[in-house]
């Protein structure tokens, strides 16, 4: 089974639709997957409900997606880098569910699990667990979640081989390895894409039987969310 794709529109076909929900790995700028983010964009589908932990900046990230008004719903943990995100949410344009960001984690892992709900400590007896089942464990209250799994999954790499075994690089490692077996399709954009068997099987963060496509990017911007730096002397 080929699943290397010539670029990002190819590899996306036939996979989008509007209403549908799309996992967006990254964390910050870190490890985001731009060059498909830029696809979805170009193919103009609407009414996305888009699970990431943020929401990019303007211009960069999923703040191309806000730019267009193509995303209805957003579930995240941290969106405050995005004045874009913030005007839309205040004028009514666009859903927030917000997580803390353990809890998005685990329910992303508990998707890709095939575990639908579990419970958590955190957040109970707070506004997050309102409308939500609640138990009592050892004399402490804990709130159920819900697991999340997707539509699509796309997800950046900085290795991987063409049967979709993946290596994350630092930061990037966050949400994309987890990302990747929530989605009913997974699309990888990978900078270094090598023959199989050049990874180490100990260096294998994501198993190629989680990627179904596969899109090289072997100039993929690196975006600095804030850049700080000393005054010089």
């Amino acid at each position: 089974m080929n699943k290397v794709y010539p670029n990002a529109k190819a590899a996306l076909a036939g996979l989008l639709k509007d209403g549908m929900v799309i996992m967006a790995g990254g964390f910050g700028l870190c490890g985001v997957p731009e060059t498909l983010i830029h696809a979805i964009r170009e193919s103009g589908v609407k009414g996305l409900t888009v699970i990431s932990n943020n929401a990019g900046i303007d211009g960069v990230g999923l703040g191309l997606l806000l730019e267009t008004k193509q995303v209805h719903k957003m579930i995240s943990s941290y969106v405050g880098e995005n004045k874009l995100f913030a005007q839309q949410f205040l004028a009514g344009e666009l859903e927030i569910e917000f997580n803390p960001q353990g809890t998005l984690a685990e329910r992303i892992r508990a998707g890709g699990a095939g575990i639908p709900a579990f419970f958590t400590k955190t957040g109970a007896g707070t506004e997050i667990a309102k409308g939500k089942e609640e138990r009592e464990f050892d004399g402490d209250r804990y709130i159920m979640e819900r697991g999340l799994v997707a539509d699509l999954s796309i997800v950046h790499a900085w290795k991987g081989d063409g049967e979709g075994n993946l290596v994350y690089r630092k930061t990037a490692r966050n949400f994309n390895p987890m990302m990747a077996t929530a989605g009913r399709v997974t699309v990888a954009e990978i900078e270094n894409l090598v023959e199989p068997g050049q990874i180490g099987p100990d260096h294998i963060m994501t198993p190629g039987i989680y990627v179904q496509r596969i899109v090289q990017v072997p100039n993929a911007e690196k975006h600095i969310e804030q850049r700080t730096v000393r005054k010089r002397a």
